[in-house]
């Protein structure tokens, strides 16, 4: 664990060769020395190979390759490795999380990055799926309240720093400001209480510092201001998520008081990229992670984002004129970003013309770790009473057949479920599901074990919705949404391969033609009844294969107001606990004409 140099609120944290100890010194005669770093971003507690669309990503060569897995990832990070190596993180390490890591409130993913070195980390907003409190259990150990504790015992909570510079106090108690402030102590505290003056008080460590090779790197941790409308405002109720660069600017001038110039931002926002380019390529589209990269004190070097699980490369100017690298590296442990760079040993700052980045695929060609894959195995065995677990029932077969008009009951109630689960906080008034995701029937006769009585279990249901895609909601126009229904067919400037109708949820009904043109196959649209103009504005909720232009839907892409909600298969459970006995839908929403 790192050393704490300070109490609750804000706080320095060291390596932990270093608490408690006198700085390590560079090697002599030396001007500069090498520090790598080795990132992660939005892994999501998949500790298994993901699947589908989530397990795969466009290489360097412009090749589609299978990507992802926490014994692939380790050893990845193995080769990688060498004597001047820290290795860090952006957020949503947990959160959103397939059955084998969310089953134990995510302390397999917890134990697993920290097997594998991570050593500091920005939160993401999916830190705080469980709320506040959780996530200080999950930092510092304990058994969960109401679960208690897993097979593996007692937790003992992270062996990384999770960092959140703008998650402030909403109403700090006096003593919880003093005993920040007398814990950093010495002729630092005047100036200490004058940075935090018209601040406020973080709830989380803002920064980091680790040496490397008698050097101090600092880290400042950000998550996305935009937390409270993605989260359940209960377990943040005590909290404030305030302008990421403003918080940036005050936890670089700490750490420039404490004398660390060497500072890397672990951001949890990002940005949109034009899709099909090499994770290697400066492929992101300004928005709020480009602000934020571009906006910090021009004192910060690096700027490593997520949130957005794309991945690109940038080279962005400071408010100095500088310039400095801004990054990403795509989502479920599919890629690493590593990041070369030289400190001057005399300024003991970034020499920014030095700074090299790679993101690098996490293949599966190479040999899984046996000690992470034995670790996988272990929690799987874990889990198997989980995926048995009844979640309701159903009176008949509910299938993915396609009836004439290309929808089918399981995708109709899949659908369904999504617009239940995106109501609230995505504020969905339709849902739209990919049929191609819909991989398996519901059985009646199900299981043997269970055979003929009609219920269904978690795993049967994880067998029909097995990729682990987030479900979330944006805003198109009625004109935007007739273009993506109009995407449905062959014809059309995306080159559909053929004709995929998606499954729509039982409140949205519209009408196509199968001998009209291209563009001009859609009518008759209806929300609940009433019927749909250009103009009007439509949250429309989809998983985030479909909301980044999947299956060459790529109207999806012009979606605004993003928000991201649970995963598609909590969300199916979901609706199972609410309707305990399903019938099947019957797919009737689409009509087609000549």
């Amino acid at each position: 664990m790192a050393g704490v140099l300070a109490g609750a609120g804000l706080v320095l944290l060291v390596g932990p060769a270093e608490a408690g100890n006198k700085p390590p010194k560079p090697p002599k005669h030396t001007k500069t020395v090498p520090v790598r770093l080795l990132s992660l971003n939005d892994f999501h507690g998949n500790l298994e190979p993901p699947t589908g669309s989530s397990g795969r990503m466009v290489d360097e060569t412009g090749a589609t390759v299978d990507a992802g897995g926490a014994a692939y990832a380790a050893t990845h990070l193995k080769q990688m490795s060498d004597k001047n190596t820290l290795k860090v993180a952006q957020g949503d390490l947990i959160g959103a999380s397939p059955l084998i890591s969310a089953a134990f409130h995510d302390e397999p993913s917890v134990e697993f990055l920290g097997k594998v070195g991570v050593t500091v980390s920005a939160v993401g907003n999916h830190e705080f799926d469980e709320g506040y409190t959780e996530l200080k259990r999950i930092m510092n150990g304990g058994c969960h309240p109401v679960d208690g504790c897993s097979p593996a015992g007692k937790w003992k909570g992270a062996q990384y720093s999770y960092l959140g510079a703008n998650v402030l106090l909403k109403r700090p108690n006096s003593s919880a400001e003093k005993a920040a402030l007398d814990a950093l102590g010495g002729g630092n505290s005047s100036s200490l209480r004058s940075l935090l003056k018209g601040y406020g008080i973080p709830a989380l460590p803002p920064v980091a510092i680790r040496w490397m090779n008698g050097v101090p790197i600092g880290f400042i941790g950000l998550v996305t201001k935009t937390t409270p409308t993605i989260v359940t405002s209960e377990g943040i109720k005590d909290l404030e998520f305030v302008d990421e660069v403003k918080a940036a600017n005050v936890a670089s001038k700490l750490l420039q008081i404490v004398g660390v110039k060497a500072q890397v931002v672990l951001v949890h926002e990002g940005d949109q990229v034009t899709a099909g380019q090499s994770p290697d390529a400066c492929a992101a589209q300004p928005g709020a992670g480009n602000r934020i990269a571009t906006q910090v004190d021009a004192e910060v070097d690096m700027v490593l984002s997520g949130h957005s699980h794309q991945a690109y490369l940038c080279k962005v100017t400071d408010p100095k004129g500088g310039t400095r690298l801004y990054s990403q590296g795509g989502s479920f442990g599919r890629v690493i970003t590593k990041v070369d760079f030289q400190v001057d040993v005399k300024t003991r700052d970034v020499v920014r013309s030095s700074v090299v980045a790679d993101n690098q695929i996490v293949t599966r060609t190479v040999t899984p770790d046996k000690d992470i894959s034995d670790f996988v195995t272990l929690w799987k065995d874990r889990v198997a009473s989980v995926a048995n677990r009844p979640l309701g029932k159903i009176t008949a077969d509910i299938t993915n057949s396609a009836a004439a008009s290309g929808e089918s009951s399981l995708g109709n109630l899949i659908a369904d479920g999504q617009l239940a689960a995106t109501r609230t906080g995505g504020n969905a008034q339709i849902a739209l599901m990919n049929p191609g995701g819909v991989r398996a029937n519901l059985t009646y006769a199900g299981s043997p074990a269970l055979e003929g009585d009609g219920v269904v279990t978690y795993g049967e249901a994880f067998t029909v919705q097995p990729f682990n895609n987030l479900m979330q909601a944006v805003t198109l126009t009625g004109a935007q949404l007739k273009t993506v229904l109009e995407q449905q067919f062959t014809g059309g400037p995306n080159n559909q391969a053929f004709t995929k109708i998606l499954q729509p949820s039982s409140n949205f009904t519209y009408t196509y033609s199968t001998s009209a043109p291209w563009g001009s196959k859609i009518s008759n649209m209806k929300i609940d009844g009433v019927a749909v103009t250009d103009t009007q504005s439509i949250r429309v909720a989809a998983n985030n294969f479909l909301v980044g232009g999947g299956d060459a839907f790529l109207a999806f892409q012009g979606g605004t107001d993003l928000w991201s909600g649970p995963l598609d298969i909590d969300a199916f459970a979901a609706y199972f606990a609410a309707n305990p006995s399903i019938t099947p839908p019957v797919p009737n929403h689409i009509t087609v004409v000549p």
